[in-house]
């Protein structure tokens, strides 16, 4: 008996050790080093995060270095086979690939149980099944090994990384999160991981096209903005692209598109064909009307305030043209509501009525028109956000965040002046006359023009005909810059330069068209002669255009809208399309994009520091008839 008990008992205590064994070797130790996460454990060990979690719940917290880990082995399980699912709406931007990162299964898996996902794109809103535990065995699921997830990649020639993103349908960033050591080129034959999922394209480009990374909020709209590209000529290029744009999404398109947006070329854009947000806009005016000055008296007095005032008139003037401006809107079918507000030219008086109003639902405020008034709304209705625009001044302010001037800087249209020069001048006989007021712009202008031939006005502030004569040359075209604001040295090269022989071709430009070209003794016909051609804010329009605006402005008023109501009405107009073809004005200064209206046109860009501005010039030049051409 003792034996056969012995016999029983020992048979017992091996079946129990060797099951013991077998379940040792399911299970390995790990000792945390310095600098090692749970992520990257999991990653060396091939197995989910959630997996070290489950039998380590401690480490939710964090993970402590030199402690112990008990790490499950890859692949092995016990006996159940359940499934459990998870509902998941998709959101705008994610794709497969981040969806199944975020639940730690494989496309995969997700795709198994959405099987629609094998011959389409995900769709925004739509409703997927996620695979929470498919165990096979041990609470270790199929989806839970790393290996599962991706595979590799042997890069061949002409593959980049945006190539393989897009062969992939995955972004940049999720491809160096599965390549943490890759580098901005990749090199023949490197092995890289990848989705383990079927590819959507091809990983090399043709010739003649290029790679494009979708930017944040960017839709089919605004590329056909930024590329010139309708959407379906994106989708036949990309036709995954079909179920809609994600950011990071890489796209396929023509070279000559591409080199659209490295050109900083702005595409002018008819916000009228874009109108979608038709409820109420809700505006604000802020003007000095100077009303205190207006009395009960006689009708006579008050004709005589309306005579003399000359900033009164400006502001009626203006105003009038925001009013049109809201009748124009009116009829694309947008609700408007004006709220008008005398400042009375004055700081005081503009803090008191932002204190006393309700701003709470105003979209946007145009005015007041003095430079420290328009600031101080600014940094009064900064916190809400409201925007304020600043609709006359061009001079540079303190910028807040809520704040659009509307008038390009005289810094600004010396760089687009400039620019201009600069693009053009090849093959040109380049030379500068400036006098000794004009030393920072012949700086500037040299920086960019190094080779120009330079002049400066004698001692008695004038050139002579030989002075000329020793610069110019007839086998060339000569462009003259001419930096000065004194009318006599303007008027002296003028008849200079009409008097050069036909045979010398001579076009002037200037940087600065400042008041010294209005003075009465510089001669029109000269400057129409020479092409003048300077940096302006706005374009000049003929009273026999017809435009609606000039034709039911004259209907309603009377007279023709003079340059103040012309700008009242572009500035407030390009407000309301504003709002009117986006969710608010900070959107719709996020695409890169001109307006254009009667004379102004604007791209608003953010500052640097904070702000915007708007950075849309022309270039005129003075036809040979007394017009003015838009040259760009």
């Amino acid at each position: 008996m003792r034996l056969v008990l012995y016999i029983s008992l020992l048979f017992i205590v091996n079946v129990s050790c060797g099951s013991i064994a077998q379940q040792q070797q399911q299970y390995k130790s790990h000792y945390v080093k310095k600098g090692e996460t749970i992520y990257s454990i999991a990653k060396d060990y091939g197995v989910s995060t959630e997996a070290i979690y489950r039998l380590n719940p401690d480490v939710k917290s964090g993970v402590r270095e030199n402690s112990i880990l008990i790490i499950p082995e890859a692949g092995t399980g016990v006996t159940t086979a359940d499934i459990e699912f998870k509902k998941h709406k998709v959101k705008r931007k994610e794709t497969l690939f981040s969806i199944s990162k975020k639940y730690n299964v494989s496309v995969d898996d997700i795709k198994k149980y959405n099987k629609e996902l094998y011959s389409r794109q995900l769709k925004k809103g739509e409703k997927i099944q996620i695979p929470i535990t498919l165990k096979i065995g041990s609470g270790l699921s199929t989806s839970e090994v790393v290996e599962v997830t991706s595979k590799k990649h042997t890069v061949l020639a002409k593959e980049t990384k945006y190539g393989i993103a897009r062969k992939y349908d995955i972004t940049i960033p999720e491809l160096e999160a599965l390549n943490p050591t890759m580098g901005d080129s990749l090199q023949i034959g490197a092995i890289i991981n990848v989705p383990n999922t079927d590819s959507v394209a091809s990983a090399t480009i043709e010739e003649g096209y290029d790679y494009y990374e979708v930017q944040p909020k960017e839709g089919f709209f605004r590329l056909k903005v930024k590329l010139g590209l309708s959407e379906e000529e994106i989708v036949s290029l990309n036709p995954f692209a079909k179920e809609g744009l994600k950011e990071g999404m890489i796209l396929k398109i023509p070279k000559e598109n591409i080199d659209l947006i490295s050109s900083g070329k702005a595409v002018t854009v008819k916000l009228e064909n874009r109108v979608y947000n038709k409820e109420k806009k809700n505006l604000v005016v802020m003007l000095p009307f100077g009303l205190d000055k207006i009395t009960d008296g006689s009708s006579a007095s008050n004709s005589e305030v309306l005579k003399k005032g000359g900033l009164l008139r400006l502001t009626l003037d203006f105003y009038s043209g925001v009013l049109m401006a809201a009748e124009f809107a009116k009829d694309l079918g947008i609700s408007v509501n004006i709220d008008v507000y005398d400042t009375e030219g004055s700081e005081t008086k503009t803090s008191t009525i932002i204190a006393q109003e309700n701003f709470d639902n105003v979209d946007a405020v145009i005015g007041p028109l003095r430079q420290k008034n328009v600031e101080k709304a600014a940094v009064l209705l900064q916190r809400s956000k409201i925007p304020v625009f600043s609709p006359l001044s061009n001079r540079t302010m303190n910028s807040h965040s809520n704040f659009f001037q509307t008038l390009p800087t005289d810094a600004m249209l010396r760089r687009s002046m400039l620019s201009f020069l600069k693009a053009n001048s090849a093959n040109k006989n380049i030379l500068l006359i400036s006098d000794a007021n004009k030393k920072t712009e012949k700086a500037a202008i040299l920086s960019e023009l190094p080779s120009a031939k330079t002049l400066s006005p004698r001692e008695k502030g004038f050139l002579y005909v030989t002075d000329l004569n020793a610069k110019m040359v007839q086998n060339k075209e000569n462009w003259v810059i001419l930096e000065s604001d004194d009318p006599g040295i303007i008027s002296n090269v003028l008849g200079l330069l009409n008097g050069m022989p036909e045979t010398y071709k001579v076009r002037l430009f200037t940087l600065d068209k400042n008041d010294a070209y209005d003075y009465h003794d510089i001669s029109n016909m000269h400057l129409a002669k020479l092409n003048f051609t300077f940096p302006s804010v706005n374009k000049s329009y003929s009273y026999k255009d017809k435009d609606p605006f000039l034709i039911s402005y004259k209907n309603k008023y009377g007279v023709y809208p003079n340059r103040y109501a012309v700008r009242g009405f572009d500035v407030a107009y390009d407000v309301l399309l504003r709002l009117s073809s986006n969710e608010s004005l900070y959107d719709a200064t996020q695409e890169e994009f001109e307006t254009e209206y009667v004379e102004n046109k604007f791209l608003y860009a953010k500052n640097s520091t904070s702000g915007y501005q708007n950075r849309a010039t022309y270039i005129i030049k003075y036809m040979n008839n007394l017009e003015f051409e838009v040259v760009e």
